[in-house]
């Protein structure tokens, strides 16, 4: 199962006491599902559990049951469809969450969200029915995604109230509320009561940070491998040009030494020749760099 779909599932298993919060969850799922007008309300979704809550609680808190019919897409998947259609039961919920088919565009109706308590279950059940979120493993981004302009600019406002900082933007005729800070998507799973899932996203990001540290260094030492590498054959190659053109005897006596270490060790850093001369490593350096002069002014 898919990170996304997990998260889900915790959301769904964990039940709510308050009526107040339950009431919140279903409007959530009900007003941020495929269709909601006085026509008939119609919930759409490929996770189980998520048919299975919002049909409970239809069933628990109003008395209304719901046809649930399984519908094959285009793509050859199977998606559950939830849908309220006898006018009675749709004119009930229409009455109960104060909304009327006078008004032209959707909009939250704050009187649904009762109580502090119950913005986390109003936004968990938006979230069931409408959100998603990438593998923390892959990426950092949690979207809330509705076709209705006001609708989704009323939830961006919503979140904004309540603390969080969301981005949006209009994608393919959507309005789209999305977060790609990690630590904002592990406040927003936590706030929604998906802890375990909240837990596991920082678990991954902290491995993750950690493979990037190793990954830094291990490309760090590697670079500094590259370089003594490149500076050592420069060494030696100026090093055997001044003893081909001058001889041993010829080179000065000061840098003698370390010309006959650096041929001998052509693999040790500066730091590993200064220990072997008991030279300092400036010393060990400003020595390479001399014979380095004298193979130069030699060509």
């Amino acid at each position: 199962m898919t990170f996304a779909y997990n998260v889900k599932s915790e959301l769904c298993a964990d039940k709510f006491e308050n009526e107040c919060c339950a009431k919140a969850m279903l409007y959530g799922i009900l007003l941020y599902g495929r269709h909601f007008s006085q026509t008939g309300i119609i919930v759409q979704t490929e996770h189980n559990e998520v048919l299975q809550t919002a049909s409970g609680l239809l069933a628990d808190i109003y008395r209304v049951k719901p046809e649930v019919k399984s519908v094959l897409r285009s793509d050859g998947r199977h998606i559950e469809n939830l849908s309220v259609e006898n006018t009675y039961d749709v004119s009930r919920l229409f009455e109960a969450f104060g909304h009327s088919g006078k008004n032209l565009t959707l909009r939250i109706n704050r009187a649904n969200i009762e109580n502090e308590c119950c913005n986390a279950a109003f936004l968990r059940g938006v979230f069931l029915v409408c959100g998603s979120v990438v593998d923390p493993g892959k990426d950092y981004h949690l979207e809330f995604v509705s076709p209705h302009i006001k609708l989704g600019r009323d939830l961006a406002d919503f979140m904004v109230e309540i603390g969080l900082e969301p981005k949006t933007i209009v994608r393919k005729g959507n309005f789209v509320i999305y977060f790609k800070d990690s630590g904002q998507i592990e406040d927003i799973l936590t706030l929604m009561g998906a802890v375990r899932s909240s837990l596991e996203l920082m678990n991954i990001k902290v491995y993750k940070d950690l493979r990037n540290k190793v990954n830094r260094v291990t490309n760090c030492e590697t670079a500094n491998i590259s370089k003594t590498i490149d500076a050592s054959s420069q060494q030696i190659e100026a090093i055997k040009k001044v003893v081909a053109v001058k001889g041993y005897d010829l080179i000065p006596e000061e840098l003698r030494e370390i010309a006959k270490i650096r041929l001998e060790n052509p693999d040790l850093s500066l730091r590993e020749l200064a220990e072997m001369s008991k030279i300092s490593r400036s010393g060990v350096n400003h020595r390479l760099k001399r014979i380095m002069e004298i193979a130069q002014k030699l060509r």
